[in-house]
């Protein structure tokens, strides 16, 4: 009685089960029947597909928690984003408006006059004031007769909602601090209120560069051209900003 051969199963290279279930794909195999004519036997591999799927949502999970870590890290380092609440910064900001504060600048230089700037309230650190630079350390900050003088030079502002009513100093701004006036001068809690005073750099938050809700109100955050601002106290020339 003769012995019929026995059947054998060749695989080509990454054909095996575990190696189909892993790369995510199906391999062929090469198979010899009992009467001893080779042929092509082509199946699918259930693992494979689900393996398959699985590689998918894996790589979605990646691409989501590499977003999330690279939006944490800009949030965190970069820029944030604020909710204006109250009218101090009128008619340049507006209650409701949302904008993005770049938090990285000051890393490499200091605030300069007409900058808005966020920075934490005093008296509650947890609460954010937004307000303009007026004056930098060493300048001499003075408010009388509705006109802010730096330094001897009275301010043409014509971002204001209107002149200020009230008097104040002349005060010498010190080193690492701002003073800073809300652009809505006779409805703002600012350095002229002994609650804020002169913001310390430490407590600066960023400077406020675009203003992106409501989308019809885009627009970025433009510093007033200063023209012939001294970078030293005791100048008379005109300081004259342009509009934002």
């Amino acid at each position: 009685m003769k012995i019929p051969p026995q059947e054998k199963m060749r695989s080509e290279p990454g054909g095996n089960d575990g190696g189909a279930g892993r790369e995510g794909r199906v391999a062929d195999s090469r198979g010899v029947d009992c009467g001893g004519t080779p042929n092509e036997a082509y199946g699918y591999d259930e693992n494979a597909g689900v393996s398959s799927t699985r590689k998918v949502i894996l790589e979605y999970a990646n691409t989501i928690i590499v977003a999330l870590v690279l939006a944490a890290f800009v949030m965190t380092f970069v820029a944030r984003s604020f909710l204006v609440q109250g009218s101090s910064m009128e008619p340049t900001l507006h209650h409701g408006e949302r904008l993005l504060v770049n938090r990285f600048v000051y890393r490499f230089s200091e605030p300069k006059r007409g900058d808005i700037v966020v920075f934490r309230y005093p008296e509650n650190p947890r609460q954010m004031f937004i307000k303009r630079v007026i004056g930098v350390p060493g300048d001499v900050v003075e408010i009388t007769g509705g006109v802010v003088y730096v330094s001897g030079m009275g301010l043409v502002e014509p971002y204001i909602a209107e002149p200020p009513m009230g008097e104040y100093g002349p005060a010498l701004v010190p080193a690492n601090r701002v003073f800073v006036l809300g652009d809505n001068r006779n409805s703002s809690h600012d350095s002229t209120h002994e609650s804020v005073g002169m913001v310390p750099y430490s407590s600066i938050q960023g400077k406020a560069f675009l203003v992106y809700w409501p989308f019809s109100q885009l627009r970025t955050c433009k510093n007033p051209s200063y023209s012939g601002v001294p970078d030293h106290p005791g100048s008379y020339m005109a300081i004259v900003p342009g509009t934002l």
